[in-house]
């Protein structure tokens, strides 16, 4: 029998399908090109000895449901239900930082870790005493949504004022469009000397140290965590944290704190294999 582990996030959809004495097959497309439940229908109907399904969704998930996909399309919220009622198969699904949360506690014996990524979005996940801080819908530390600032655009859940619009992919490119200059690197925009990149740039930078400081502070972890493809693309942004978060945090929660960079390449979906 089959495994099949999918990380579905706002630009890419990524699988791997793990069978008993065969080498694992590994599969990167765009997350727009496909539904997320037709991937699966025929990845199904293609592998017919697939006995689990395991995904890591960027977005909102309780209890087999999909509650809220701010950047992805989806046609069946309730998957779990979808899937299982034509296939003979399980699935599980997970908030794709909690599947990535999953994957970095293998990594240390730290029993409070709070994860912060950013990638398309931001997010973050927070390990107390060994387990995952869900709140009573599974729906906690929702960070990326926290309002910061006005913006003259609006996020992918409605509001216009989420740490989201100001440091993250899509954020980044909504600055782009909104002041009329080209897409261009973290790195290119840091160096750049135009009026608009220093404004994006900095306001970038203050929504990653609030978001850190907030994470810190309320959730006093052991480790902070910095992924996410926006952090594996720009490695200094771990030195810029190390650096600057002292002027935003609580002190005493900083304390004893270990900060750094994940090490895990794509950790969401590590993290959906451990489902």
């Amino acid at each position: 029998m089959s495994k099949l582990a999918i990380d579905i996030g706002g630009t890419w959809l990524r699988s791997e399908l793990i069978a008993e004495r065969k080498e694992p097959v590994q599969e990167k497309i765009p997350s727009h090109s496909v539904s997320l439940e037709a991937y699966v229908e025929s990845m199904l109907q293609t592998h017919t000895d697939i006995s689990e399904v395991a995904i890591s969704f960027a977005g909102q998930v309780d209890d087999g449901t999909i509650v809220s996909a701010p950047n992805i399309a989806v046609k069946e919220y309730n998957i779990k239900k979808y899937i299982e009622s034509k296939y003979p198969v399980t699935l599980k699904i997970d908030n794709d930082l909690n599947c990535a949360l999953l994957a970095e506690r293998t990594r240390t014996k730290t029993a409070f870790i709070a994860l912060l990524s950013i990638g398309t979005g931001m997010g973050s996940a927070v390990l107390e005493k060994g387990s995952i801080v869900r709140g009573a819908h599974n729906l906690s530390w929702e960070i990326g949504h926290v309002p910061f600032r006005d913006a003259p655009f609006q996020c992918g859940c409605g509001k216009h004022n989420c740490l989201e619009l100001f440091c993250s992919g899509s954020g980044l490119e909504k600055w782009y469009t909104y002041y009329g200059i080209p897409s261009m690197t973290l790195e290119a925009l840091r160096s750049a000397k135009t009026s608009e990149a220093m404004q994006i740039y900095t306001a970038f930078k203050e929504a990653l140290l609030h978001a850190a400081a907030s994470l810190i502070t309320l959730a006093n972890p052991e480790e902070l965590v910095l992924g996410g493809g926006v952090v594996q693309a720009n490695p200094w942004l771990e030195s810029e944290v190390k650096e600057e978060i002292g002027d935003y945090a609580l002190a005493s929660n900083l304390a004893q704190l270990t900060i750094r960079k994940s090490t895990i390449q794509n950790a969401s979906l590590e993290g959906a294999k451990l489902l």
